[in-house]
């Protein structure tokens, strides 16, 4: 049992030895900058180890063999048609057309006094395929008419590609402004075509006409008791046995009055002598007035001599006299005023005719017109 306690003490020895051996030996004092030595060395062997790690090939072995992926594709856009090319139409074949060339006579805006007869002539070309023949007519449309037809036929035939007068008869309007009137060709089937027009003004054209200042532009005739008529110098003399025309201003009347524009007219010196005046052509413009007055010229005391005449107003158209008014008249102190409307002759071109017919005697008919004129109130 010794022997056995000493085997074991002595292994336990052994053991004891071996362990002392093992034991880690106290690590030196290290110097104050090595602890930041090693942690700098420390962390660029971490980078350098990341560095190495991020590119180092990774073995064919360790991952598997990257993808080809392509990248995303815009697919153009599509091809822009572009559109067939227009044709142009197929011009149409028409059969009855018109083209207007120009105004003949009266061209737009032509100004008329009222109650004007014109003629209103068009030039047109036949720019269809059929021809005008006289069965065609010119018809009134629209607008002012004028007193045109409503229809008119044409005169010959009138073949595609020619150009035609066309003319209507027109009549100005009574009142003052602007007219125009719209008219058509018509074919045999009553298709009407082409639309032209006339186009007018009407409007006063003159300021009167003022017979004491156009008396010396008159014709003065003296004649009555059976003889012939003699022609009159105007101005006289007043000694003058076939008569006279003169000025007789300021000169005293027998109303006592002495005005300025006075017209003595003293027919031959014979029983019913007679003396007149035709004055040149003038055209009445709608709404005008002849006005004057008449009478005597008083003896030099400024009373009436035996004076008694008939005054006359006449106009002269066409080569024929037609009268406008007579009036009776001796010397009784008092003038006598004429206001003779001559709207009926509106657009006629007429030449006025001033007559003094002695009613007897011709003694003392000293008959007088005081500022006769033709006037537009």
């Amino acid at each position: 049992m010794r022997r056995s306690n000493r085997l074991s003490l002595a292994l336990a020895v052994l053991v004891v030895a071996a362990l002392a051996c093992n034991l880690p030996q106290a690590a030196p004092s290290a110097e104050p900058n090595a602890a930041f030595t090693a942690a700098a060395l420390t962390v660029a062997a971490q980078l350098t180890q990341v560095a190495q790690t991020q590119s180092a090939p990774t073995s064919a072995g360790s991952l598997p063999p990257p993808t080809n992926t392509s990248l995303p594709t815009i697919a153009p856009p599509p091809p822009t048609i572009a559109p067939p090319p227009t044709l142009p139409p197929t011009p149409t074949q028409i059969c009855d057309a018109a083209a207007f060339v120009t105004d003949v006579t009266v061209p737009d805006g032509t100004v008329f006094a009222p109650n004007t007869a014109f003629v209103k002539t068009w030039r047109l070309k036949n720019v269809g395929t059929c021809s005008w023949t006289p069965s065609y007519t010119i018809v009134f449309d629209h607008g002012d008419q004028m007193s045109g037809p409503s229809a008119q036929a044409l005169t010959s035939n009138v073949n595609p590609g020619q150009t035609v007068d066309l003319s209507v008869n027109l009549v100005s309007p009574a009142v003052n402004g602007s007219y125009k009137g719209y008219w058509k060709l018509r074919n045999p089937s009553g298709v009407t075509f082409t639309q032209f027009y006339a186009d007018v003004k009407v409007a006063v054209l003159s300021s009167g006409f003022d017979l004491y200042t156009r008396a010396p532009d008159a014709a003065w005739i003296g004649g009555g008791g059976g003889g012939g008529g003699t022609i009159l110098t105007f101005g006289g003399p007043d000694s003058d046995p076939n008569g006279f025309v003169m000025y007789r201003s300021g000169f005293l009347l027998e109303d006592g009055s002495s005005p300025s524009k006075i017209l003595e007219t003293h027919p031959k010196w014979v029983d019913d002598g007679v003396i007149s005046g035709e004055y040149p052509a003038y055209t009445i413009v709608a709404g005008e007035r002849f006005r004057a007055k008449i009478g005597f010229l008083a003896k030099a005391d400024g009373t009436c001599g035996a004076g008694k005449v008939k005054f006359q107003l006449n106009y002269k158209e066409g080569g024929s006299l037609h009268p406008l008014g007579t009036w009776t008249k001796n010397c009784n102190g008092n003038l006598m005023t004429l206001d003779v409307d001559l709207s009926s002759l509106a657009g006629h071109s007429i030449r006025l005719v001033l007559a003094v017919l002695a009613d007897g005697p011709a003694s003392q008919d000293w008959a007088v017109w005081v500022a006769p004129r033709v006037v537009l109130p």
